[in-house]
């Protein structure tokens, strides 16, 4: 019978693969005879067939066809020394080669070798396979499935497992395979967890060289049940004291399993398996935190066009906000609301909590309070009634703190804090506090809310900000602090609205230098000019 090989070339490098059964299957899958990864590679690519003392090539309809010396075959008959591109670019390339007797020029088996040196050629060409495959940054299954399959190969066993330690070094099993590349079904074997946990725990190989030893049947009924006598079982280890889990591998049979030969291939495996498993683990994680920093960033996204834009300019006013959240998405929120009776009206809030949660529950508040608010209410009256639909709403250990004030054609301010820090009113270089109101909302449903109302002047400016403003903290825990604020502002009581919001924030950020944003930051500034 003909004696072939293929010459690989791809991303894992090259490396030649014996065609070593009468159908020898290629594709992405990793069942495959040739498992191959590139992006021209399909599910189920090509075969290679034994046929009438040589062999043929078929594609098996791939997306990106198959090629014999630079032609698209459907099927063909190959020579020693034709090259096949498998896709076009990013796929790979074969190059295929049969072995003739040198006496007659016919193709012909080679002589056979000792038990022995087939047995460690067997091992060392299946341990260099998988090693060159591990080094290709597959996903955690591909490489689990990749480590299992070469250790089988390696040690003749049945069937093996992978363990890996989970958060408090509990193991749980990942994969299990059998012979053929089969992966047996359920979570775990029917298998005792005591040798892979004596493993893990040591750090030392175990060798059982037969399950019906006195000292050992009792603890492995189930095992023994099913005929399993012998048992090899290594520990993953990242360097010397960091161990990651076990492969354990069984079998009925002795076969190469207990040699020494086998112990130190299966070591050696054991090693670049365990950096493999843990890179793929570090890359399947970075793949799902790049998949929550993007949607975190579409929810920014969404949240930022729920506020207005963060200026305004109104009928003998003009107002500007600014919030800078301390996460991808903040608990801080802002809203301009065009009101009955050529009224304006701006809220200024804070959930508590921070991350997704509270944005969820802002974009609730924001929903219901511009309802409440829109209907034409005193300001007192829309936050009550903000509250009690918050309230109702059952949220445990969710509420918010909020400034609402109105402004009128006549130059009147209406406004009520819940649980908020006082908004200031400046008024030339004196500051009032705008203190009235009530606790927080959402917590409480029958809570009533006190409004003051405040006849503004030309150039009076009101200032609302949230406690990310106040309570920002330096590299020295220092807080930035009301008296901070206000002195920033009268520094630039003159300047635009839009100029005085940046330079709040702008010394905020500068007073916590290399300190960490601890809340978000929210300052808006409303300036009455008496123009109208």
């Amino acid at each position: 019978m003909a004696r072939a090989r293929l010459e690989i070339t791809d991303a894992l490098g090259t490396r030649t693969v014996a065609i070593d059964k009468p159908l020898f299957s290629i594709g992405r899958r990793s069942d495959h005879d040739l498992h191959l990864t590139g992006g021209d590679v399909s599910r189920d690519h090509a075969e290679i067939a034994k046929a009438a003392g040589g062999f043929l090539i078929r594609d098996r309809h791939s997306k990106c066809g198959t090629f014999v010396n630079g032609e698209p075959v459907a099927e063909r008959r190959l020579e020693s020394g034709d090259r096949i591109h498998i896709g076009r670019r990013n796929g790979a390339e074969l190059v295929f080669h049969i072995e003739h007797d040198a006496r007659s020029g016919s193709t012909a088996e080679p002589p056979t070798e000792p038990s022995q040196a087939r047995g460690e050629l067997h091992q060392i060409a299946a341990l260099l396979e998988a090693l060159r495959a591990l080094g290709a940054g597959r996903v955690l299954d591909d490489v689990l499935a990749i480590v299992l399959d070469s250790a089988l190969a390696v040690t003749g066993a049945e069937r093996g497992f992978v363990m890996l330690a989970e958060r408090g070094g509990h193991l749980e099993f990942k994969l299990g395979r059998g012979r053929k590349r089969v992966t047996l079904p359920g979570q775990t074997f029917q298998t005792s967890r005591k040798i892979p946990e004596e493993v893990f725990l040591t750090g030392e190989p175990r060798v059982v060289a037969d399950l019906l030893d006195a000292d050992l049947a009792g603890g492995h009924v189930g095992t023994i049940a099913l005929g399993i006598r012998h048992v090899l079982c290594v520990p993953l280890a990242v360097g010397p004291e960091r161990r990651i889990g076990v492969l354990y591998l069984d079998s009925r049979e002795r076969g190469a399993l207990l040699s020494f030969e086998t112990r130190s291939a299966l070591e050696t495996l054991a090693t670049e398996a365990a950096l493999a498993i843990e890179n793929a683990r570090l890359y399947r994680e970075s793949i799902e935190r790049a998949r929550l920093e993007q949607q975190l960033s579409m929810a920014a996204d969404i949240q930022q066009a729920l506020f207005p834009g963060g200026h305004y300019d109104g009928a003998g006013f003009e107002v500007s906000c600014r919030s800078v959240p301390s996460l991808t998405i903040g608990g801080d929120f802002f809203d301009y609301l065009q009101l009955p009776g050529d009224r304006f009206g701006f809220v200024l809030g804070d959930v508590s909590g921070k991350g997704v949660p509270a944005a969820l529950l802002t974009a609730m508040l924001q929903g219901v309070f511009a309802a409440e608010a829109t209907l034409g209410h005193e300001p007192a009256e829309a936050v009550e009634r903000a509250n009690r639909a918050l309230a109702q709403k059952g949220l445990q250990s969710k509420f918010a703190t909020l400034v609402y004030g109105t402004v009128g054609a006549d130059g009147v301010l209406t406004v009520t804090t819940a649980g908020h820090l006082p908004p200031l009113l400046i008024r030339d270089r004196e500051v009032q506090r705008l203190s009235t109101g009530g606790t927080i909302v959402g917590a409480f449903p029958d809570i009533r809310f006190a409004q003051e109302g405040i006849a503004l002047q030309r150039n009076d400016l009101v200032v609302a900000f949230s406690d990310g403003v106040t309570e920002a903290f330096n590299s020295d825990w220092e807080e930035f602090g009301e008296q901070r604020l206000i002195e920033v502002v009268l520094a630039n009581r003159d300047q635009p609205v839009d100029a005085l919001v940046d330079a709040v924030v702008s010394a905020v950020k500068a007073f916590a230098n290399e300190a960490a944003q601890s809340d978000d930051l929210t300052v808006l500034a409303l300036r009455y000019t008496g123009q109208t």
